[in-house]
């Protein structure tokens, strides 16, 4: 029997992971178990948050073959953000979760943010709060689903949700808290203010490493020891750039998933005067995460393969390979999510291929949306070095990050060095396991993470004219399609 182990649980978009983790930072086992979204209409992403607990139990039963649970120490969780979970006091979900890629809310954020001022809901939450928030969220279930609206006596995030069915008790931590649009960061509670109807059915907020008892009845149902500590956890951002050593103020994480997020550690709460990136607590310290999140890049990658008859990510990456740099003057801007975060913040902005001809094939296609996927991560990391951060490095991880081909491009046009630790199938579940190890027997996260690099890209100097140029074709193409979207940030 191995003991002492730690386990992660990643509730992702498209799949719950999960990771057992032995005292000096080996993997040991790791499993997944997908679940479907369904999108019956434009804009809207949906789950059923009974495939979530299906989900874990299969995860569990997976890692229980290889591990005993006997050894398990405790667990830690990570999740998606914000996805909304209606439910009732016992805890059952009311109805489909909307997911963080359900943007139907999107007229109830504008209202809201016309209602309490852009400038005064990103000074208190760090946040620039549209549809896709859970407040903005329910704010439509409340109009157009009141009997549902009625029913629910909690209002939650999609990790939450699952705490509370391991534990029995309703929480959240501060970094998940951010996607209520709601959570004041310098108080650390809910802004009543902005919360207005929703407060008495928000979660209390706790430490990212506040630990519970799994309760019996979910101890019986996945077969585990009952009272096995569950670790509150933290949002998959800072999780996985817990995993990967992002740390220390002035590093950088850069997690590929579905979408990608880019966030920077910065000592103090700073705020952007264009709302350019979001503001996060970071799980353990005293640090902060300054983060922009990438709509659309592994789904993107996915929707190419579809669409240009590949069989999935890696055949998109060889493809590309094949393509000279600059794609042989196709452009492409990624923004293929119903609109863009990241540093842009605007809804209004579609998916632009530029420059086709006949002569084009698929690779160049593949090669341009991964320049422009490139292009849009060097704008983020420009964001970072207006904020003071100036990162010297990018930690990264997930899909196409991990890959050769495409690890060069991004050095190549971020100018920076990439290192590429191993974190697993899930850098986020690796670092909820992490967590568990320092809140239950108070383990530094740092060495094992920081000692799990396995190789470096160099950006080559002699590429940087040719992203220079790649940079300002992007950036013209940007300014040419934007009066033909909706209009202005999200």
């Amino acid at each position: 029997m191995t003991d002492d182990v730690f386990v992660g649980f990643d509730l992702g978009t498209s799949s719950l992971k999960g990771v057992v983790v032995s005292p000096a930072g080996g993997i040991l086992a790791s499993a997944r178990a997908g679940y479907e979204t369904r999108r019956n209409a434009p804009g809207r992403a949906e789950q059923d948050p009974a495939d979530w607990l299906r989900a874990t139990a299969e995860v569990v039963r997976a890692l229980a073959g290889t591990v005993a649970p006997e050894g398990w120490v405790g667990i830690g969780l990570t999740g998606m953000i914000p996805t909304l979970v209606l439910a009732d006091d016992d805890g059952a979900a009311i109805g489909s979760a909307f997911t963080w890629e359900d943007d139907r809310a999107h007229e109830e954020g504008t209202a809201f943010r016309a209602e309490h001022g852009d400038d005064a809901i990103y000074a208190s939450t760090g946040q620039w709060v549209d549809g896709r928030y859970l407040l903005p969220m329910w704010r439509w279930i409340r109009k157009n689903e009141r009997e549902r609206a009625a029913r629910a006596t909690r209002v939650l995030s999609a990790k939450d949700f699952l705490f509370r069915w391991l534990t029995g008790e309703t929480a959240t931590d501060p970094s998940t808290a951010t996607g209520f649009g709601c959570f004041d960061l310098e108080s650390g509670a809910w802004s009543s203010d902005l919360a207005g109807d929703v407060a008495l059915r928000l979660p209390e907020v706790r430490p990212a490493t506040a630990t519970s008892p799994l309760a019996s009845r979910a101890a019986d149902e996945l077969g585990l020891p009952a009272e096995l500590p569950v670790v509150l956890g933290a949002a998959d951002s800072v999780a996985g750039a817990l995993a990967l050593g992002v740390i220390e103020p002035g590093d950088c994480a850069y997690l590929w998933g579905t979408s990608t997020v880019i966030l920077g550690v910065s000592r103090e709460p700073l705020r952007d005067p264009a709302h350019r990136f979001l503001v996060t607590p970071l799980a353990l310290g005293d640090a902060w995460g300054l983060e922009m999140d990438l709509v659309s890049t592994g789904s993107a990658i996915a929707w190419a393969a579809t669409v240009l008859g590949m069989s999935g990510e890696d055949e998109v990456l060889h493809a590309a390979e094949r393509s000279a740099p600059g794609a042989n003057g196709v452009a492409f801007l990624p923004f293929l999510g119903s609109g863009e975060q990241g540093a842009l913040w605007d809804q209004g902005l579609r998916g632009t291929i530029s420059g086709l001809t006949l002569s084009h094939g698929g690779q160049d296609v593949a090669r341009a949306l991964l320049e422009g996927i490139a292009l849009e991560s060097r704008r983020c990391l420009d964001v970072l070095g207006d904020a003071g951060l100036a990162p010297g490095e990018l930690r990264a991880t997930g899909g196409a990050a991990a890959s050769t081909f495409f690890g060069q491009l991004l050095a190549d046009a971020a100018s920076r060095p990439v290192t590429r630790p191993v974190v697993g199938a899930s850098a986020p579940a690796y670092g909820a396991a992490l967590l568990a190890a320092a809140a239950i027997r108070g383990a530094d996260p740092a060495p094992l993470a920081r000692s799990r690099e396995v190789d470096r890209v160099e950006p080559d100097p002699n590429a940087a004219p040719v992203w220079e140029t790649l940079a300002r074709r992007h950036g013209s193409l940007l300014e040419a399609i934007r009066p033909l979207g909706e209009g202005g940030r999200a």
